[in-house]
């Protein structure tokens, strides 16, 4: 339990990907219907394919050089500065713009993002700096590091069975539960981090992601 009295769900993202998008949006209902407190984390889509990066396709690749470093750098800042309680509605306002109205991954629209969650515009400098590199790297590699190299984003942190970090990569879900559903899988979520030695359920995705 966190200080709150609240289970406590470390979540780990980079407001690029889609599929972390959806699942945050999981988890903020969770905390509607369970006494949970989602704790937010940046990861790197762009630091994660660094080493491979040249065996991906041509248009991912730069995405990765060219809308992948900004948004990241920006989020690191803004924690540097003022504190990860920021994170989550920085998240928000980056998320809806990327996601439910597929603008542009630029300034401009990290500028409006910034605005809407309250905080100065002079973060979006951030995104053209390597100056936060270092923090961005420490906070992915505390992510992977729970949870291991052959995942990507997003990675969910719960407690197992003697209340140490079982970290996991997603759930991948679309649309994002709700009410009831968001519930159950929350609670599937903690009986599969208690049973020792369990690491993956998958199968193949056969829907895109729905931001309704």
């Amino acid at each position: 339990m966190s200080d709150t009295g609240k289970t406590p769900a470390d979540f780990w993202f980079d407001p690029l990907c889609p599929w972390a998008w959806l699942t945050s949006r999981w988890m903020l209902e969770v905390e509607k219907v369970r006494p949970v407190e989602v704790r937010w984390h940046v990861m790197s889509l762009a630091v994660l394919n660094e080493p491979k990066l040249d065996e991906l396709p041509e248009a991912y690749q730069e995405m990765m050089r060219t809308e992948a470093w900004g948004p990241v750098r920006v989020c690191i800042a803004a924690e540097e500065k003022y504190g990860s309680e920021v994170l989550a509605r920085l998240y928000t306002a980056l998320g809806t713009r990327f996601h439910n109205q597929g603008l542009p991954r630029n300034r401009e629209t990290i500028l409006a993002a910034l605005e809407d969650a309250g905080l100065p515009a002079e973060l979006a400098d951030a995104a053209d700096t390597d100056a936060y590199d270092e923090r961005l790297r420490a906070s992915h590699k505390e992510g992977i590091d729970l949870v291991g190299q052959e995942v990507g984003t997003p990675v969910i942190a719960v407690p197992g069975a003697d209340g140490e970090q079982i970290a996991f990569f997603g759930p991948v879900v679309t649309p994002s539960p709700k009410g009831e559903e968001a519930a159950k899988l929350w609670d599937g979520t903690l009986m599969v981090a208690s049973i020792p030695g369990f690491y993956e359920i998958k199968r193949t995705r056969t829907a895109a992601p729905s931001f309704d």
